[in-house]
């Protein structure tokens, strides 16, 4: 009875395997009439959003069972062709000839100076807006992404260093050859929930030459039925209009270029162009479908002359198609391109939505704070697997890119070639010397030696003269992001003939929950404000050029020991400990003639604007627990970590430092206190607004020295201090006190090309305007205040400001700083 049975299952298994229906490939090109091919056009099968796009030669290929189909071709301004084909078991060549769209013009008459007729398709199309946002409220799809940039040219040699691409393949040939610097493709699942929560699991992820590396190739919400849309990262921090915005007649001139029909459907087609330039809006033509405003395709551009950043020009394609009863993007396209310090670039991001659920049933916790997820397998895919899920072809030379860097990457891992590799990467010049520091690798063993370049290792100060520093690095890495860092400090005098020296070591583990420890210890040099409020290379300009010295600094011989953990996503605990045996220092009775041709009187080291005698020598002994936390923040999950994308909440920090009386001999005893929010708000077309406050005291009676009084970060030189966080005009320990409640207030608002490019000839240079002001208030002492406006984004990097302060009835201070914004922060 049982081998019986055994028999007829295996023979059942075996009739159904012999069934099985196996799918055949259609493939050919999509071309015009004059035989150019036609890049990432969409393939079809008529009555569902089930597709393929074409690669950037036209080249398709779709898998189909054996069965009748009806195949539609579309491209963005040419007509659509249907093919109806029967599969069998062969694969079948079919090849689509497009010609240009014909619109129709006959029916529309335009009196002289009368409207256009493309406004009331406009304002319909507007009117239309909000229902066909709420419309797809709800829904999952499946979206191919893939990516690439390649160069048309690019230097031979960038800052006096040899181009490479990948090790060993300098650029000493020719230098207009393209290369491909970027190439990645990614299958992703979307999901957004009717309360416009959104989240995208990576199922499938790849990185041409990196095996283990994730490509960030997601897709790109750019939705033309919102008021503004944001398109990238920081190609415009305002975002750009939609051409059916509510307000966009106030931008955009339309032209109607007449209408074409598509299965049925009658479909306008529409120039828009920006009424101004310098104005964050697009430019080209939008297709929209008659009686219903739905939008069919869009084909537009952003121009650097509409306020576009980093890149020269961006091209937008994007096809809806029909399901059930609205519409849902089919592909969508983006082609980039630029000239970044003689690196010409250009490439495209092709995305294909797939597998639409206009119904989908999500669990109770399916959105939580996790906006991106990469599933551990998700890069592990095989080349094979990639064939088989892939709705676009690879380009020829796309194919050559995968299989050279994947090869030269199994090449990396042999330790003859890390070894060579090292040797080539280790070879020291003059120039690291003296201008860019030097690091040296041992791949192996995944450890890395740094040193600093000579530029950056000399200052001068009146206390100890010509100051020679260092700090070389050592770090060491594990597999399971364990990192040990090791940092010596030596500092030596010439005029005072003095060394100072330290070690400090940190070291770092755990996944989720990153954990660190560090200790130090040794003598050093410290400004009296622990925020260091003016940098030494600062301080050593001003001192020989104006005789101004602005740093003022104190010695001791301190042991540190610290430690920080992530509680919770958003919650970070930090705790350290310090003893500190302090000196105070006093300049140089003798200074080096060449340091002071013009024989002038040097400012004290001691802050004169703190009442009271220098500081003497003592010892000081603290503990500070610290705690910051983000609340509503939303993650990008990697297998083995979780990266904070953004949050919609301000980020809260608070710190308890204590002052311990007669901890090995310390001499100070005190409770100090703060309690800070910050956070910038995206006002998207009308600019951003930042804000910092600060409130901090000392508890009860006091015994501290200057080193631990409240201090501000104030600024006494030409450039600028962070602005979020600085005093522009303040001088610096004039403010320092033992209160028991300051406040401090830090509000700026960058108006990011809002009312600057409507001043005629001013906005042809795409400089911002910026405004803001500081606030200090300290109970039972004064009050300060400063207010600012300034020009940014002056050659893409510079801020040039005009501050003034006011301080109760005291003469009015002005002054004007410089600032460099990409780098404060």
């Amino acid at each position: 009875m049982n081998k019986t049975f055994c028999f007829l299952f295996f023979l059942v298994i075996a009739f159904f395997s012999a069934q099985t229906i196996h799918a055949a490939e259609v493939k050919g090109y999509v071309k015009d009439s004059t035989g150019q091919v036609l890049p990432f056009s969409s393939v079809l099968v008529k009555g569902t959003t089930r597709g393929v796009s074409a690669n950037g030669k036209g080249y398709y290929q779709i898998q189909l069972n054996p069965g009748e189909y009806t195949l539609v071709c579309q491209y963005i301004g040419f007509t659509t062709v249907e093919k109806k084909i029967r599969i069998g078991k062969e694969d079948l060549q079919l090849d689509f000839v497009l010609s240009p769209r014909q619109y129709q013009l006959a029916q529309v008459e335009v009196s002289s100076g009368g409207e256009d007729p493309a406004y009331p398709i406009i304002r319909k199309a507007i009117a239309a807006r909000k229902v066909h946002l709420q419309e797809l409220r709800a829904y999952q799809c499946e979206v191919y992404v893939k990516g690439q940039l390649q160069l048309r040219k690019y230097p031979k040699r960038l800052f006096g260093q040899k181009v490479t691409f990948v090790e060993g393949d300098t650029v000493d040939g020719d230098t207009t050859k393209k290369r491909m610097i970027y190439l990645s493709e990614s299958l992703t699942r979307l999901s957004v929930d009717s309360n416009g929560k959104n989240k995208v699991e990576v199922v499938s992820t790849r990185v041409s030459g990196s095996s283990s590396g994730f490509g960030f190739n997601t897709p790109q919400d750019i939705n033309f039925y919102r008021n503004v849309i944001q398109v990238g990262e920081g190609l415009n921090p305002r975002g750009f209009i939609s051409p059916i915005s509510a307000g966009a007649l106030n931008y955009y001139r339309y032209k109607f270029e007449g209408t074409f029909f598509e299965n049925g459907i009658e479909v306008n087609r529409i120039k828009v162009t920006p009424k101004r330039t310098y104005e964050p809006l697009f430019t080209g033509y939008i297709n929209i479908t008659e009686g219903d405003w739905y939008i069919h395709s869009v084909d537009l551009m952003l121009l650097k002359k509409q306020q576009l950043e980093l890149l020269d020009t961006l091209r937008i394609v994007q096809q809806q198609v029909p399901t059930g009863s609205t519409w849902v993007i089919k592909n969508q396209v983006f082609y980039p391109s630029g000239k970044i310090l003689g690196f010409d670039f250009f490439g495209n991001f092709l995305e294909v939505y797939d597998q639409f659920n206009l119904q989908p049933r999500f669990t109770k916790k399916f959105f939580d704070n996790t906006i991106i997820k990469f599933y551990d397998s998700s890069n592990k895919k095989s080349a094979a697997y990639w064939d088989s899920i892939r709705p676009v072809p690879l380009l020829s030379e796309e194919v050559r890119d995968y299989q050279k860097k994947d090869s030269l990457e199994q090449v990396r891992k042999q330790p003859a070639y890390l070894d060579s590799l090292d040797k080539v990467r280790n070879k020291i010049t003059v120039g690291n010397i003296l201008l860019t520091g030097k690091t040296f690798s041992k791949l192996k063993t995944k450890e890395l030696f740094s040193i600093d370049p000579i530029i950056n290792s000399v200052d001068y100060n009146t206390v100890e003269g010509l100051v020679l520093k260092t700090a070389p690095s050592y770090n060491k890495r594990w597999e399971d992001r364990k990192l040990l860092a090791i940092t010596p400090t030596i500092r030596y005098g010439f005029d005072n003939k003095h060394l100072n020296a330290s070690l400090g070591a940190s070291y770092f583990w755990g996944g989720q929950e990153r954990k660190s420890v560090g200790v130090s210890f040794g003598s050093a040099v410290y400004q009296f404000n622990p925020s260091n409020p003016i940098d030494e290379r600062s301080n050593t300009f001003a001192t020989l050029l104006y005789g101004a010295n602005h740093m003022k600094i104190f010695e001791a011989k301190f042991f540190n020991l610290n430690t920080s953990i992530r509680l919770r996503e958003g919650i970070n605990l930090t705790a350290s400990f310090r003893f500190q045996d302090r000196y105070p220092l006093r300049n140089l009775t003798n200074p080096a003639n060449w340091s002071n041709p013009f024989n002038r009187t040097y400012t004290p080291n001691d802050p004169g604007e703190t009442a009271g005698t220098p500081m003497p020598r003592h010892q000081a002994t603290q503990m500070r627990v610290g705690l910051t936390w983000r609340p509503g923040g939303k993650y990008i999950e990697l297998p083995n970590a979780r990266i904070l994308a953004e949050t919609a909440y301000p980020t809260i920090s608070a710190s308890f430092t204590s002052g311990i009386s007669g901890w090995f001999g310390s001499d100070v005893q005190f409770n100090r206190w703060s309690l800070g929010i910050n956070e910038e708000i995206n006002l998207k077309t009308g600019g951003s607004l930042e804000y910092n406050l600060v409130a901090a005291g000392f508890i009860g009676q006091t015994r501290a020295y200057l080193p631990d009084f409240l201090h501000i970060n104030g600024n006494q030189t030409i450039v600028a201090n962070p602005f979020m966080s600085s005093f522009q005009l303040a001088p610096y320990y004039q403010f320092s006190n033992q209160s028991d409640f300051m406040l401090e207030g830090h509000i700026e608002y960058k108006l990011n090309g809002l009312l600057s490019n409507k001043i005629p000839g001013f906005k042809k240079l795409n400089w911002f305007f910026v405004t803001g002001c500081n606030l200090l208030h300290i109970r039972g002492v004064t009050n300060y205040a400063e207010a600012y406006f300034g020009i940014n984004n002056i050659l893409k990097v510079i801020q040039v400001t005009y501050v003034r302060g006011f301080q109760n009835s005291k003469e009015p201070l002005s002054g004007i700083r410089m600032a460099l914004p990409l780098f404060d922060r």
